[in-house]
């Protein structure tokens, strides 16, 4: 448990230093003279680069162990923003931003398989990701009107200086503290907590469809919300909006009661939810964009941590490392065609619509391949 407090204190600062950027990078492009389908770009490119970190990572973390791919990611990565600090044109933003995305690739994939090796116990494993699911949250909640605020103090060069040394301070911290779980004991742990559950089937693969879905969904979010932002209250105010998604997120991951749930209900519900209030936006019914973005939140609260656990079970307890490398995979999928695509169509149509489209498609898709040890039925509460 101990490895799981560290680990939740690293993620919280590594999320805080990255999440504080999303309000201030677009503004800062901006500032370099991007055009929004430059800006956009940008952005997907980002999470393009992630893919071949991502399918490196799957297959290293599961051979090597997660501490070395913690420590060297938020060590390269606080680099980058060091680098970034200094750029005066928006090529060489996007070089560093593309860089930044590979090395930041293997960070979610060595994390969450750590988590899922402290333990066997699936119950347990829940718990863990619904914790990580809260300090990520937390972590998200203050970051963006942090980050706003810290380029209205000092400007957007310093702030990426500080935001870099904080993350190389945080790899050093990693490097003292984070230890890997050998795989052996995790084997000694299920023996003990008695006989193996049954075998889970080969992965269903259309889980991953709801992902990339929610990814594209947030990349058109985390396009269209800095835009917004023309001076120096402009982007605090898109900070604060930010923080509204989290703030709606930290709420459901408060409900600890959602975890007795089958995680397969929770992610088709939350899922379902999302893409209404994805409509809602397109649409602009009468509502204040806060509560929107609050109901968003919400949302998410409920699905990542269910998402997370669901494919825990279906992974069999086996190739954690994998398992997570290929949500990073779908996630990073949909964070590129997210951006691209709003960028592409914000003149003439409203890029939530694309969001709504993509995450009722996830909804309708994801029952038709039979998750293994759900039916048809209502689920039940798990005892």
């Amino acid at each position: 448990m101990k490895t799981a407090i560290w680990l939740y204190l690293f993620s919280f600062i590594a999320v805080f230093d990255l999440h504080a950027q999303y309000p201030i990078l677009t503004p800062f492009a901006v500032s370099l003279g991007a055009a929004p389908s430059f800006i956009g770009l940008m952005m997907g490119m980002y999470s393009i680069t992630h893919l071949p970190g991502n399918l490196i990572a799957g297959y290293s973390v599961d051979r090597f162990g997660s501490r070395p791919f913690i420590v060297l990611s938020l060590l390269l990565a606080g680099g980058v923003l060091l680098l970034q600090s200094r750029v005066t044109d928006p090529w060489q933003l996007l070089a560093l931003r593309s860089v930044s995305g590979f090395v930041l690739a293997f960070l979610s994939p060595a994390c969450m398989a750590l988590l899922a090796r402290i333990t066997a116990d699936q119950v347990g494993q829940g718990k863990l990701m619904a914790g990580n699911g809260l300090v990520h949250t937390l972590a998200s909640v203050v970051s963006p009107a942090a980050g706003a605020l810290l380029v209205a103090r000092i400007g957007f060069e310093q702030a990426f200086y500080v935001l870099g040394w904080i993350l190389i301070a945080t790899a050093a911290c990693a490097l003292a503290f984070i230890r890997d779980i050998k795989k052996q004991s995790v084997e000694a742990a299920k023996t003990a907590e008695g006989p193996p559950a049954p075998a889970t089937g080969p992965m269903p693969w259309l889980v991953y469809a709801l992902p990339v879905a929610m990814a594209c969904a947030q990349g058109i979010l985390s396009f269209e919300l800095p835009l917004m932002a023309h001076d120096d209250e402009g982007i605090l105010t898109t900070g604060i909006l930010f923080s509204v998604i989290s703030l709606g997120a930290l709420f459901t991951l408060s409900l600890l009661f959602l975890n007795r749930y089958s995680p397969y209900a929770r992610t088709l519900t939350g899922a379902f939810f999302l893409s209404l209030t994805f409509f809602a936006v397109a649409i602009r019914v009468p509502l204040p964009l806060e509560a929107l973005l609050l109901l968003i939140g919400m949302a998410k609260g409920i699905i990542y941590p269910a998402l997370s656990s669901l494919l825990i079970q279906l992974s069999g307890g086996v190739r954690y490392g994998r398992t997570f490398s290929i949500l990073s995979v779908a996630f990073s999928v949909g964070a590129f065609l997210g951006p691209m695509l709003a960028g592409m169509v914000r003149d003439f149509l409203s890029p939530y619509f694309i969001g709504f489209a993509v995450l009722m498609l996830a909804v309708c898709v994801l029952p038709l391949h039979r998750i293994p040890g759900h039916s048809a039925s209502p689920p039940a509460p798990i005892a």
